[in-house]
């Protein structure tokens, strides 16, 4: 199980700065610049929770190791995509499957306590058990 910490130091070992920038209305973003690399947004106002924190940076790292960008133009099914898979690779990152065995195993078998358990949102662990479970991220057909 990858922390907070752990993000902060894989994004410091790709050379992935994470800065801080007013985004109110999504609290992250991660761009692609031409010639740069990738670079993090996080407006640390808007997520405030370590839970928060740690799912954000995940996503946001996804899309800069998976190369997962598109741009306002794009198509809703492309958008779609790419985010489909900045989240897979924060799921896979941040818990694997063995460990969320582990953690059924030891009785956390709701949603709210695989969460607490893993240190994540809720929202992120219904992606994480279909993802496991179901082999896709369409959490909303499930719960």
């Amino acid at each position: 199980m990858v922390d907070t910490l752990g993000l902060y130091r894989l994004a410091e070992s790709s050379r992935i700065p994470i800065l801080p920038f007013p985004l109110p209305q999504t609290g992250s973003v991660s761009l692609d610049l031409p010639g740069r690399g990738c670079v993090v947004g996080l407006d640390e106002a808007v997520v405030s929770s370590e839970r928060d924190k740690k799912v954000h940076l995940a996503h946001e790292l996804g899309h800069c190791v998976t190369g997962s960008f598109y741009n306002r133009y794009a198509a809703r099914d492309l958008r779609q995509k790419q985010e489909n898979r900045a989240d897979r690779w924060a799921i896979e990152t941040l818990i694997s499957p063995g460990e969320l065995d582990d953690a059924v195993a030891l009785g956390c078998t709701d949603l709210w306590m695989l969460a607490e358990h893993f240190g994540v949102t809720e929202g992120f662990m219904r992606k994480v058990v279909c993802w496991y479970t179901h082999g896709n991220l369409a959490a909303d057909l499930y719960f």
